[in-house]
């Protein structure tokens, strides 16, 4: 069947060039089937060269025929490995597009966020859903902050977790707290370089100011 409009081929003709488009006119022109159907296959690794970004795709070699076929304008005559196409790409509408009808509770966790924990509670083993539930609150305190400039504690992020799971995960406060088990090993590292230039720049002063005791001891001598 031929196509009936020429607008994708104009499009095809954008991404292969117009040296492509010459290259299939004058294989049209061949009266030796062999000789097109060499030529074609010549044209095919070409094609793929050109448009690499095909190698990604299932059937990468059909769609390259099926685009020499549409440059043809339905007219190749060539002893094809597949059985050429135009329709696919000339007058298919295309596929309608899903999009999730559920928006999450918590924006700022995400939709991700509401489905582990969903995972989690399907867990069986109480130390899985206990590391389950540490690592979900790690996540979750990292995508507030980034989020919210405002900062939150570990018993707000325990209970968004109690109330996304209706009640099923839950773990000791206290037991998080004492144990930092919500913060992330880059918000604990980032910590302790805090604390280390704190101690590094309270050592600096107290060493500045014994110096200055010293010199006005000294001057006082004198």
């Amino acid at each position: 069947m031929e196509a009936s409009t020429s607008f994708k081929q104009e499009l095809l003709l954008r991404e292969y060039g117009r040296n492509v488009q010459d290259l299939v006119n004058h294989i049209l022109t061949i009266q030796d089937r062999a000789e097109r159907t060499r030529l074609s296959q010549l044209l095919i690794n070409l094609m793929a060269k050109l448009n690499p970004q095909l190698r990604d795709t299932q059937d990468y070699q059909q769609k390259l025929w099926n685009h020499l076929f549409v440059m043809s304008g339905s007219q190749l005559d060539v002893d094809a490995p597949y059985p050429l196409s135009a329709m696919e790409y000339l007058n298919d509408k295309p596929q309608r597009m899903t999009y999730p009808l559920e928006t999450p509770k918590y924006k700022h966790y995400g939709q991700n966020v509401e489905l582990l924990i969903k995972r989690a509670t399907e867990l069986e083993d109480e130390k899985e859903r206990e590391a389950a539930i540490i690592s979900i609150g790690k996540l979750m305190k990292t995508l507030y902050r980034s989020y919210n400039k405002d900062s939150i504690t570990d018993d707000v992020i325990l209970n968004d977790i109690r109330q996304l799971s209706k009640g099923k995960l839950n773990m000791d406060l206290a037991y998080i707290e004492s144990n930092n088990l919500f913060e992330s090993n880059v918000g604990g590292s980032n910590r302790q370089d805090n604390q280390q230039r704190n101690q590094q720049q309270n050592r600096g002063g107290d060493n500045r100011n014994r110096n200055k005791n010293t010199r006005s001891s000294n001057q006082r001598n004198k």
